[in-house]
């Protein structure tokens, strides 16, 4: 990747482009972010930056990463990230990274935690078909059905299709259009949707297949 950016997801509106087209887009809003570390071959084996996004009260931050900003001279943050970039030479412990690092009609990949359902049965997870209520199908209208391999290899498969925890993991959405910049306020404008509920914490990087 050559650049990113760390955000929170605000949420969901429209804009309209010059000729009177709704655009739906989600608000990010995109950084300030600063640079908490570099790593470089040398020191660390590969070349990478650690970003921070959002204050914290120094009172909220454990001995260990009071350090750890301590020693780059920077305020403490809530959320700290990790981006291997193509070329980190310009960057530098302190500097900041601002949403006017993206420009409108870029491509973006935005990285997510999906929201959270809970234990879900194989219909809501899967996609799966319901039985008729009718004819001595019984009370299993909704059930993921047989799921026994007889006897032979008398167990069931592994990956296989059936009820649990859906949601809470890590979705990234690919090959999104930047519709709006607002550097001024560090607002970026996306088209379309993207991973988490509002408040959710983004990563927003060049896309790869841009």
């Amino acid at each position: 990747m050559k650049k990113g950016i760390i955000g929170k997801k605000v949420g969901m509106t429209q804009i309209f482009d010059d000729k009177g087209k709704v655009i739906p887009v989600t608000v990010v809003e995109a950084g300030p972010c600063v640079v908490t570390q570099k790593k470089t071959v040398e020191t660390d084996g590969y070349d990478a930056v650690q970003l921070g996004f959002g204050d914290q009260k120094p009172q909220r931050v454990n001995k260990p990463l009071t350090g750890h900003f301590k020693k780059g001279d920077v305020a403490p943050k809530k959320t700290l990230r990790e981006l291997r970039l193509e070329d980190i030479s310009a960057l530098n412990v302190g500097d900041l990274i601002k949403a006017d690092t993206f420009e409108a009609g870029e491509h973006v990949d935005v990285t997510g935690t999906s929201k959270g359902k809970g234990y879900a049965g194989v219909i809501k997870r899967w996609n799966f078909h319901r039985l008729k209520e009718s004819h001595g199908s019984g009370p299993v209208a909704r059930h993921g059905g047989s799921n026994g391999a007889c006897s032979s290899p008398s167990r069931v498969w592994k990956g296989l299709k059936m009820a649990g925890h859906l949601g809470a993991e890590t979705v990234t959405v690919q090959n999104l259009t930047v519709a709006k910049v607002d550097a001024e306020n560090n607002l970026i404008a996306i088209k379309g949707a993207i991973p988490g509920p509002n408040g959710g914490v983004v990563i927003v990087r060049d896309s790869v297949k841009a």
